[in-house]
């Protein structure tokens, strides 16, 4: 996606902006956030204390101004929350423009009908030709093309989507560029991906996740407390001789309970989740940003994720005995029948040095599954040929009455060692020897899982390759640990134990093996290029199917975390301060002994609250460019973290009041 999507508020849609701030203002919409519906009250209050002292003849500067000021602390922090939507909104737009109109070719038997879009179903099969759009989300079943999906991810370089492989899913708005491709619909009306990007651009599903609701709870407490403070103060001020009105009271109030980050909080989860949509993420709730930012351990799996993903064929080693044409052609003839690009390039190094083996009338083929880890042919001769996994052909060769030679453990040894992943592929009871299928890891991957190590998050690849192999291609990306010839069975098995351990886990993955491991992992990345299975299984899903992304997304979750945690110590710190920059101007009139405490020397009680109530109003919009970029983050220890937290937006928090409010009764002083 574009970052001019993002670009600053013009004149029409600042006005927008500033339509919603009132729209916002029903008491519906401040009864979710408890601060603001107080301070929402207090700008009643003195409202209508303001009128009463007219009707009565009386002076209503003092109430009305407070007033305005607490109006415009409401507004204020409205218009947070409507920028960060609003800057999605923008987005939104540009994604409906890219649904309309859309249509379909939908395959009824052996015709076509033309039909829009929004008539197709899940289990619809439509044919798309080059140089038109995909009508709906769905998997590729016959064919391949290259894709424009500039629309979804603003990448315009086209990839390969291809049936029966990983990299078969596609999605709704993008181009095809090249030949005829025969598609199944998996997503019905207004559950595709575009149609949730719309939905959370908008804001329409976002809610609060649980630390949010924790601090919303400590902030609704806070605001009791200092309620409780200044209902004490009145037969306190009584008791004293001091006699301040109601409304400089409710401005008080307002002062003391923490108006920053209640003002602030729902921008800043909102810009947490468009953070992620900047970086080609779609997180299905704010929950999964915020998980992000606390995981531990990192599952990956290592073909499609690690690596490209392509491994191709390039060398066969036969076994003492056994001629390399035997090998050739039994590799070709066990491929034949192989859809994968592994499958294809055993073929096509075969048919290079010159194997011409067909398969009969009556041949068998046996397909490859997770479970045996092997596939080959039966052919109508009696011969079985099988290639696999080194340990489920071993299985084979003795479940068949044959040996299992030491000469092949020695060859996928060389073949392992030299960062390839050996097939052994077998004969009945005999092995005929190994191919060696070269994978590639992905460009910059050992660097990004070298930061992520500084961010305390653990790495872990999962591979069904045999562990030489899994341990020469684990030394290479740098991970820090890695699970060999694994299942889906174990993948969930790791995950579980991690969990239980108190851990909170990760999981990348784009097969359709993956998703029970990206549905239990706490945090699920899916790639967008791989199955619609795994899309659906994750809570987030990468438009670029860049495995290198999971450290984006840890970055943002982080950044979402310090930025509430630091506008919290911030706001914190701000209530203590104006605190003791307000009371001792309030009552040194009546208790002198305070005079010590009146640091500020304030011109009068009435400025002291007006200046404090003007700085509490006008830190929110001050704040809002830190809610919406984000505080940056840096990898840190925990201690590290609390420790600049305290000393930048506390001790600033503490100090800023003072000097901010004193300049402000100046103005005051001048002015009034």
């Amino acid at each position: 996606m574009s970052d001019q999507t993002f670009n600053k508020l013009d004149p029409l849609k600042a006005t927008r902006v500033l339509g919603q701030s009132f729209k916002r203002l029903s008491p519906a919409h401040l009864a979710r956030n408890p601060v603001m519906l107080v301070v929402g009250i207090g700008t009643l209050v003195t409202g209508l204390l303001g009128i009463h002292q007219l009707i009565q003849g009386q002076s209503a500067i003092l109430d009305f101004a407070i007033c305005a000021i607490l109006l415009f602390t409401v507004l204020f922090a409205n218009g947070a929350e409507s920028v960060a939507e609003a800057r999605g909104k923008a987005q939104a737009g540009a994604l409906r423009a890219t649904r309309q109109d859309l249509k379909a070719r939908k395959l009824d038997g052996d015709q076509t009908q033309i039909i829009p879009a929004t008539q197709l179903r899940r289990g619809d099969q439509v044919i798309v030709k080059p140089n038109e759009l995909v009508p709906a989300d769905g998997e590729i079943v016959s064919g391949a093309a290259t894709i424009n999906e500039s629309a979804v991810t603003g990448e315009s370089a086209p990839v390969l989507r291809e049936a029966g492989t990983d990299n078969s899913g596609v999605s709704a708005g993008t181009r095809v560029l090249s030949d005829d491709i025969v598609i199944e619909v998996t997503a019905d009306p207004g559950q595709s991906l575009l149609d949730r990007m719309i939905a959370l651009v908008e804001g329409a599903s976002r809610q609060k996740t649980p630390s949010e609701l924790a601090l919303s709870v400590l902030l609704a407490a806070m605001t009791l407390v200092f309620l409780i403070v200044v209902v004490t103060l009145v037969p306190f001020a009584s008791f004293v001789g001091a006699s301040p009105s109601f409304s400089v009271l409710v401005a008080l109030l307002v002062c003391l309970i923490p108006t920053t980050i209640g003002g602030l909080l729902p921008a800043i989860g909102i810009a947490g989740m468009d953070r992620a949509m900047r970086a080609n993420v779609i997180a299905k709730s704010g929950k999964a940003v915020e998980v992000a930012g606390s995981i531990d351990t990192l599952l990956l799996d290592k073909t499609g994720t690690i690596t490209l993903g392509d491994r191709k064929a390039t060398a066969f080693e036969s076994v003492q005995g056994v001629s390399s044409e035997a090998l050739r052609d039994a590799a070709l003839l066990t491929s034949l029948a192989d859809p994968t690009p592994e499958g294809k390039s055993v073929v096509s190094l075969a048919k290079e040095q010159g194997s011409e083996a067909q398969a009969a009338d009556g041949t068998e083929f046996i397909e490859f599954s997770a479970n045996t880890r092997m596939s080959g042919v039966n052919l109508p001769d009696g011969r079985i040929l099988r290639k696999g996994a080194t340990d489920a052909i071993r299985r084979f060769v003795t479940d068949n009455g044959g040996h299992y030679p030491d000469e092949t453990d020695r060859l996928v040894d060389r073949v392992a060692k030299n960062g390839a992943t050996p097939l052994v592929v077998a004969e009945g009871s005999q092995v005929l020897g190994v191919i060696a299928l070269s994978d590639v890891i992905k460009s910059g991957i050992k660097e990004r899982f070298a930061k992520l190590r500084e961010m305390g998050v653990k790495t872990v690849m999962i591979t069904g390759d045999n562990p030489v192999t899994a341990a020469a291609i684990a030394a290479e990306a740098g991970v820090d640990d890695f699970v060999a010839e694994a299942t889906p069975e174990q993948k969930l098995d790791i995950i579980r134990r991690e969990q239980a351990e108190g851990r909170l886990v990760a999981m990348m993955g784009d097969g359709t093996n993956d998703a029970p491991a990206l549905a239990q992992a706490d945090l699920g990345l899916a790639m967008n290029s791989g199955t619609q299975a795994a899309r659906e299984a994750g809570n987030m899903v990468d438009l670029d199917s860049d495995p290198g992304k999971l450290l984006d997304v840890v970055e943002i979750g982080k950044q979402l975390l310090i930025t509430r945690g630091s506008l919290t110590t911030f706001s914190l710190a701000n209530d203590v301060a104006k605190y003791f920059a307000i009371l001792p101007a309030l009552f040194v009139g009546s208790l002198p002994a305070l005079e010590v405490l009146n640091i500020l020397n304030l011109s009068n009680p009435m400025n002291a609250v007006l200046a404090a109530t003007i700085f509490n109003a006008l830190v929110i919009p001050a704040l809002i460019p830190f809610a919406l970029k984000g505080v940056g983050y840096q990898p840190a220890s925990a201690t590290a973290l609390l420790r600049r937290n305290l000393l930048i937006f506390g001790l600033g928090g503490l100090l800023l009041p003072f000097p901010a409010i004193k300049a402000l009764d100046l103005v005051l002083v001048t002015l009034l």
